[in-house]
């Protein structure tokens, strides 16, 4: 659903010639058309009938799909270069779509199936019964189906809205950077303003989004931000991790019982790479001027009393070692442990135009057993998504464990992302070098804790059947 306008035009436009008789005036012409296309629909329906298949129809079994997962994106004003908010336009783009979806690389969520924790909030994928619906659907020649069945157009944000506000309302408390003019192109750009939150007492956070300008998104590879506090002597110290946002990200939820902390009389450390003209292909490619990003806190009400504490670092894989050669593939690996227990709450790999997958595991040197956590075998650096496990389902990791980062790199031509094949890349910032490392939030527990989470868990396990989702 979402490429390039050059694809969307070559699969969406009608077949045919300049030079070709006007069917309109010719008789003949006019009398051939509705003969093979009379034939033509006998085939398919014969071929249904002999496959057992019924018929798939857009109104009545297509459209509530691409309401439900695509015209957020895919509408006028959205970010997707077309809009599918019609039977008309959904047709003419029916074969790209089938491609995308089979493929799974629409909606864009790149989260292998079947392997690891499955259970994931703000999961875009479509089920296999969806994808295969859509399938068949355009197998069958997109047949329209009654408009009287249509479902009811979708109910949908503002695209420049904050994502949580359906679930949670406006933000607490929006804190803005400094702007910044943005040029056309040129080498990438840092942007570290220090801005006051106006917080008077400490609070934890229950989540936070952070959103460039509706304008500028393709610019903000990504915005890391931090909580600042001033020391006995008016120096600024570092404090807790606020957030981490890259291109695509839609935010965090923090679970209930633990709290990631606001201090009061605080300030946001901004660190914001800025690439000019854009990246992807909604990028500009023109100045952005008085470019603002934005962080958007809900917080627990102020007698909440969390259990646990839970933050969010940056997990480096190796951090600075990395030396790619021309046409190589290479995969970076790194190792955490421990000394207490944690629960593993997301996992947001990152990397830049070279990478293209990523895993996490769990090694248990008690029993010598390697658990995979994730995998995300298709990544891209347009969508950098922080996979929040379902907090019934998020891995409880015993104290000594292991936890393993594994990044795949693809330096070849063969990597539809990778800008020049004949470069040498190493670690470095820049959108053309490479990062290894993913963000990851850790609820840290006590050894008390952790024994009841994994009781519960049991517990659940027995009155429902054992789970595939949940890592012990």
């Amino acid at each position: 659903m979402h490429t390039e306008h050059r694809e969307c035009r070559k699969h969406g436009r009608l077949r045919g010639s300049r030079n070709a008789p006007d069917s309109t005036t010719n008789p003949i012409a006019v009398l051939a058309v509705v003969v093979i296309t009379a034939l033509l629909s006998v085939v398919v329906q014969a071929q249904n009938a002999s496959d057992g298949m019924d018929t798939v129809t857009y109104h009545e079994d297509v459209q509530q799909i691409v309401n439900d997962n695509c015209v957020v994106c895919h509408r006028e004003g959205g970010i997707a270069p077309m809009a599918l908010d019609t039977y008309e336009l959904v047709s003419g783009f029916a074969p790209l779509i089938r491609e995308k979806v089979v493929n799974e690389e629409m909606p864009p969520y790149a989260y292998d199936r079947d392997i690891g924790i499955q259970a994931l909030d703000e999961d875009w994928r479509l089920s296999m019964e969806q994808i295969d619906r859509i399938a068949t659907w355009v197998d069958q020649g997109a047949p329209r189906g009654n408009p009287d069945n249509a479902p009811p157009a979708p109910d949908l944000q503002d695209p420049n809205e904050w994502t949580f506000s359906d679930r949670y309302g406006q933000p607490d408390l929006v804190v803005e950077s400094t702007p910044i003019d943005v040029p056309a192109g040129g080498n990438d750009m840092w942007h570290r303003p220090q801005v006051a939150t106006g917080l008077e007492q400490e609070r934890c956070i229950r989540a936070v989004q952070v959103k460039p300008a509706g304008n500028a998104k393709a610019v903000v590879h990504h915005a890391n931000s931090r909580f600042l506090v001033r020391d006995d002597e008016g120096e600024m110290q570092s404090a807790d991790r606020l957030t981490e946002y890259a291109m695509g990200k839609v935010g965090e939820v923090i679970p209930d019982g633990v709290c990631r902390r606001a201090p009061a009389d605080s300030y946001v450390g901004w660190d914001i790479h800025l690439y000019p003209g854009g990246l992807g292909r909604m990028a500009p490619g023109d100045v952005v001027e008085d470019n603002v990003v934005e962080i958007g806190i809900w917080f627990h009400p102020e007698d909440y009393e969390p259990r646990y504490e839970q933050d969010l670092a940056l997990y480096g894989v190796d951090q600075g070692e990395m030396v790619l050669p021309p046409h190589g593939v290479t995969m970076q690996q790194d190792f955490h442990s421990f000394d207490h227990p944690v629960r593993i709450d997301s996992f947001q790999p990152h990397g830049h135009l070279r990478m293209v997958a990523a895993s996490l595991e769990v090694f248990y040197p008690e029993t010598g057993e390697l658990e995979t956590i994730s995998m995300i075998s298709n990544w891209s650096a347009q969508w950098h998504h922080s996979h929040i496990y379902d907090v019934d389902s998020a891995p409880l990791i015993p104290e000594g464990a292991v936890m393993i980062i594994k990044q795949w790199y693809d330096n070849t031509a063969g990597n539809p992302n990778n800008p020049d094949p004949d470069q040498w890349v190493d670690w470095g910032s820049r959108t053309a070098d490479e990062m290894d490392h993913a963000w990851i939030a850790v609820t840290h527990l006590d050894e008390e804790g952790y024994q009841e989470l994994l009781a519960e868990r049991e517990q659940e396990e027995e009155s429902s059947g054992p789970s595939v989702a949940s890592a012990q």
